[in-house]
């Protein structure tokens, strides 16, 4: 194969990795509106549309595949391919997790603990995604470094959040015997809100931590 056009599959394997980013970030931001809204059509569209994501993932793995398969690259271009192999896992697994909101909000109370501030959480780990991917797709190693100390805040936000959920379950009123499980299921959901947006920061953190072995065989940030 020609170098240009060599060089031309390895770009739009990078553009084709930031379009499905956009996709899940998508994917996301929807699955946190119905969350808010109870909107159960939009949950459904979330939940239908992780197939979708599903064949992007099959079809850049074999963009992927095929280009270590058949161009045998070396040094930094076999980095670039690895990392974009490691982020498009990343980005199929956040896109579950965005089906899992939707689920939840197709079911869920989410008037139960107000002070629970869950688009706050969201908006936290959109940003750090919309961080994430702009590192691989600009090559900048400051920016994976800046996901990777934000991840403590969030950290702290869910933190903060579960406990107030724990906190003001012990201190809330006393509940009828027909209330208590269909309550508890909802508290349920909300902790499991929570931790799955906890997880789509480590799948940021995790995107960043590619990202910066891609651009400086760094593998500071690899767990």
């Amino acid at each position: 194969m020609p170098r240009n056009e060599y060089q031309a599959e390895l770009a739009a394997l990078r553009e084709d990795v930031v379009a499905m980013s956009e996709t899940v970030a998508e994917r996301l931001e929807m699955g946190l509106t119905a969350l808010e809204t109870g909107d159960e059509e939009l949950a459904e569209e979330v939940i239908n549309g992780d197939d979708e994501i599903n064949q992007l993932y099959l079809d850049l793995e074999k963009q992927c595949t095929d280009l270590i398969a058949l161009q045998q690259p070396v040094a930094g271009d076999l980095r670039f391919i690895a990392a974009s192999f490691k982020i498009i896992t990343d980005l199929e697994r956040i896109a579950d997790l965005a089906t899992n909101l939707g689920e939840y909000a197709q079911v869920a109370d989410n008037d139960i603990f107000p002070s629970v501030d869950i688009q706050a959480i969201g908006e936290t780990t959109l940003a750090m995604l919309d961080s994430a991917m702009e590192a691989y797709a600009a090559e900048d190693r400051e920016l994976c470094y800046t996901v990777n100390d934000r991840d403590d805040d969030l950290d702290t936000e869910c933190e903060i959040a579960s406990g107030t959920v724990v906190r003001e379950l012990i201190e809330g009123e006393q509940l009828d015997d027909n209330e208590i499980e269909p309550f508890m299921e909802d508290v349920s959901r909300l902790l499991l809100t929570i931790r799955d947006l906890e997880r789509v920061g480590d799948h940021a953190v995790n995107i960043a931590a590619r990202a910066l072995y891609m651009i400086d065989n760094n593998d500071e940030l690899i767990y």
